[in-house]
């Protein structure tokens, strides 16, 4: 299971709750390779990695507005890592999933914790409310 770490909340409450149901996606991978009594997982990967490009494009979209009334400063930064994040889960061959599927959940796994940490810790968390700002 992979825990959300009260180190990742940025102190918006919108965004926050959206970086846990990036956690939650993650999670359901998690749980899919952990499951030994599934013994074709290739339909459940397709439907984790349709959600995870689907949400992560609704939380981007949510991030970049809040930036974008805010006057971020560092907005097309982040929007360039956004756009690599779903890029690369629309880049993913559908046909090499069945040559090891546990393997490329795993992969999943790594690469959506890694980059979603990652982004949190060094990103997001410079995101901050203009009225806290100035307190």
């Amino acid at each position: 299971m992979i825990k959300w770490k009260e180190e990742y909340n940025i102190g918006i409450e919108l965004i926050d709750n959206q970086h846990k149901k990036l956690f939650s996606i993650a999670n359901e991978a998690y749980a899919l390779l952990k499951n030994e009594f599934c013994m074709d997982k290739y339909d459940k990967i397709v439907s984790i990695l349709v959600e995870l490009k689907d949400y992560a494009i609704y939380h981007f979209n949510s991030e970049e507005e809040y930036m974008t009334k805010i006057g971020y400063n560092k907005f097309f930064s982040q929007k360039m890592e956004h756009e690599y994040f779903v890029n690369k889960i629309k880049e993913i061959d559908f046909d090499k999933i069945d040559i090891n599927q546990d393997k490329y959940i795993l992969d999943i796994l790594n690469f959506i914790i890694n980059w979603i940490t990652n982004h949190i810790i060094s990103k997001d968390k410079l995101i901050k409310e203009p009225s806290k700002k100035n307190l």
